[in-house]
């Protein structure tokens, strides 16, 4: 996948968005922003689209914006000339498809059956837009889809919404979802942008799933490991298991055989995605300790620490 499609994946959740006001784009954009999803697609569905897209990336040249419904390649040159990074279409228009892989922009055309995506890879596309994603079969219909056209992407859209949000997102041929779920044109339209904030902070939490897994304790060897960690099991009654490099107590301790990385220990923090976490806290300024990967046999992340510790304890994510 292009570099733009890598950016779709680590957001994990694009929102979908129609300005009727430009005067509202900037301080929405600032509330995607506040909510920690600096993303945003904004469908051509209004005659101020291109103009709030273009106030969107002046104001925010670091947020990534693209444009949808677009229907034709002049929707498409005037999305790109007001700052769009990607273009989204409902659906599979071939001539909108060839026009903008002639200007360089990245298209995911809408797809919901199988000739539509042999169409799309006809054209040269390996990722492209579900849509409408709940009516058009949801989850099923894209598994479905998947079997024979095991090289192809989805973007589903339509329908999404923070009860079947991770089901989608685990289904590992989903690049991102798209959703209006927490940008309702009500809370827009009433310059309600700390509910907007609010809602995608839950949306980002829900999708990311941030839980504490255990906390690591650093001791002086693999003795004094051992028989904290028995008197803690003594005490509430955790079960005991002794590897290689550390000793658990339950699955909420782990007694360290010698000092590892943070000055006390460390705090794990499981995430249902842990890529797009990474991404996350990169995009808050958040360093990592690259030399602390930990990846399984093919390559995908298990476990990384941030480069700072906190209270002296270092800080590493898990992949659930």
């Amino acid at each position: 996948m292009s570099n733009i499609y890598t950016d779709l994946y680590e957001y994990g959740l694009i929102p979908v968005i129609k300005i009727s006001d430009v005067e509202t784009a900037v301080p929405l954009a600032k509330a995607l922003c506040a909510g920690g999803l600096p993303a945003a697609e904004i469908t051509f569905r209004t005659d101020c689209a291109a103009e709030a897209i273009a106030a969107i990336t002046k104001e925010l040249p670091n947020m990534l914006v693209g444009a949808g419904t677009v229907l034709t390649p002049e929707q498409a040159d005037r999305a790109v000339a007001a700052g769009a990074k990607f273009i989204v279409s409902p659906g599979l228009n071939p001539a909108v498809v060839k026009h903008c892989q002639s200007i360089g922009v990245p298209i995911l055309p809408g797809c919901a059956t199988p000739s539509e995506i042999e169409q799309a890879l006809e054209l040269g596309l390996s990722v492209v837009k579900f849509f409408p994603a709940e009516a058009a079969g949801g989850l099923p219909m894209i598994k479905a889809m998947s079997a024979p056209y095991g090289g192809v992407k989805f973007m589903p859209t339509g329908g999404i919404n923070e009860e079947n949000l991770l089901s989608y997102l685990n289904f590992n041929k989903i690049v991102a979802c798209g959703g209006s779920f927490m940008v309702k044109d009500s809370l827009i339209n009433e310059g309600k942008f700390d509910q907007i904030t609010a809602l995608t902070r839950a949306a980002v939490n829900k999708m990311l799933g941030f839980e504490l897994a255990h906390v690591g304790v650093n001791c002086a060897d693999k003795d004094v490991a051992i028989k904290t960690a028995t008197l803690i099991s003594t005490l509430f009654g955790m079960e005991v298991k002794t590897g290689n490099s550390s000793t658990f107590v339950g699955k909420a301790f782990e007694m360290m055989h010698e000092p590892y990385l943070g000055a006390n220990g460390h705090i794990a923090i499981a995430t249902n995605f842990i890529e797009r976490a990474v991404a996350y806290f990169k995009r808050m300024g958040i360093a990592f300790n690259e030399e602390s990967r930990k990846t399984d046999a093919k390559g995908n992340l298990k476990a990384i620490y941030f480069a700072d510790e906190f209270a002296g304890f270092a800080i590493h994510l898990v992949q659930k």
